[in-house]
């Protein structure tokens, strides 16, 4: 036998170990010879994986099924206890970090705030800590620990791990996937946050079972992540779908990432209390005023959100104009991709019964009429949750799924 024909056989294998795993994981729970009809696969090369699978703790079976011919049998499903997955989000604001069993059952759920003067050093440190909480958490419930997922803000080298970009944090050119292989000894995966938000949906939320979307979040920038027939796009270098830097006006607001005008300085939560503090200023009634003119004078976003739920008209129309300048940056998107789907994310989920109809009005406006046939727009299932999840899925994904 040549060595290419072995190759091609180990190839063979280890795509249809994930198509089962994949389908196991949709389906949740199913007999061998109903495996091997959802897959199409030989019921023998079904019945000899999940033995292996089984072997190896990622399968279990439950219940003695008795078809209406032949013999009885047992259903299969993923196995909760065959490993657990780190999730980590680092923000602007705070880092988050999850430990999941196998089935994406969360056992420990971890949340700091960071301060504005706290540095790279001292923000890494703090994350590394509640890895190894969680490492040893799933130590201590006899779960294996299959790999760590990062979601960054920021620009990722891929397959590399590389933070190259973070203009929000201020960070630049750091390995952290090779930091952590070594300090941890495990896989890891670093990815863009939105990215691993927009997998977070595919795998767990709004988008499971959509082949192609878009995931939009906004907090203190606004970030994208692109699914394209089920995978996510990344481009040539793992740079895509920064969309927060399309350039809208190029005499506009200085942008954190050094540029004028791009999209998150006029459709993210701060274009919002920009918005809200200019029109306080010429005197209209609101009673962000108060707020605006006592205290401290900072003005926030859940202050407005807040001020909007209660009718204030200067709150509503700051939403409103910044919905109507993010659905144009939708449209465009739409008429790009020509997604079946678009979903809102972070700060955005907050406002959304506000913002989504002027998103809505404003896609239908601006899109080409085929491109966005029925598309769907909608707040995203996960909330806050979608990038540390998505972090999850990075890992997953690897074991669930045929990479390429």
């Amino acid at each position: 036998m040549k060595l290419t024909d072995t190759a091609d056989q180990v190839w063979v294998r280890r795509r249809n170990r994930a198509i089962i795993l994949e389908t196991l994981r949709t389906s949740h729970t199913l007999s061998r010879a109903g495996l091997a009809s959802a897959t199409q696969l030989n019921p023998s090369t079904v019945s000899s994986i999940i033995s292996e699978l089984i072997n190896e703790n990622l399968v279990r079976e439950t219940d003695l099924i008795q078809p209406a011919t032949g013999r009885p049998g047992r259903l299969v499903e993923l196995n909760p206890l065959g490993g657990c997955s780190v999730g980590v989000e680092i923000n602007v604001d705070y880092v988050m970090v999850i430990l999941t069993d196998f089935t994406a059952n969360i056992l420990l759920r971890a949340r700091r705030a960071l301060r504005p003067t706290d540095n790279q050093e001292l923000i890494l440190d703090r994350v590394e800590r509640l890895v190894k909480q969680a490492l040893l958490e799933g130590e201590a419930s006899n779960l294996r620990p299959l790999g760590i997922g990062v979601g960054l803000p920021g620009l990722v080298s891929f397959p590399k791990g590389e933070l190259k970009l973070a203009p929000n944090l201020n960070w630049r050119n750091i390995p952290l996937q090779e930091l952590w292989v070594q300090k941890f000894a495990l896989p890891v995966y670093v990815e863009n946050e939105a990215n691993a938000a927009a997998l977070g949906e595919f795998y767990f939320g709004e988008a499971q079972g959509v082949e192609n979307f878009i995931y939009l979040s906004a907090g203190i920038g606004l970030g994208g992540g692109v699914i394209i027939n089920g995978k996510l796009f990344r481009g040539s270098s793992g740079y895509a779908s920064e969309v927060g830097h399309m350039t809208i006006d190029p005499q506009g607001s200085l942008c954190g990432c050094g540029k004028r005008g791009c999209l998150e300085t006029l459709a993210g939560p701060r274009a919002v209390v920009e918005r809200v503090a200019r029109t306080l200023k010429t005197g209209l009634a609101s009673s962000l005023s108060e707020l605006q003119n006592g205290g401290s004078g900072q003005l926030t976003f859940d202050d407005v959100i807040e001020a909007a739920q209660a009718n204030d008209p200067v709150a509503l129309a700051a939403l409103e104009e910044v919905g109507r300048v993010l659905g144009v940056g939708v449209a465009n998107l739409v008429n790009i991709f020509n997604p079946e789907l678009v979903v809102l994310g972070g700060a955005l989920n907050q406002a959304s019964s506000i913002i989504l109809p002027v998103v809505k009005q404003a896609v239908q406006e601006n899109a080409l009429e085929p491109s966005a046939e029925n598309l769907q727009i909608t707040p995203s299932a996960l909330g806050a949750d979608a990038c540390v999840m998505g972090a999850v899925a990075l890992v997953l994904d690897e074991i669930l799924r045929e990479i390429n």
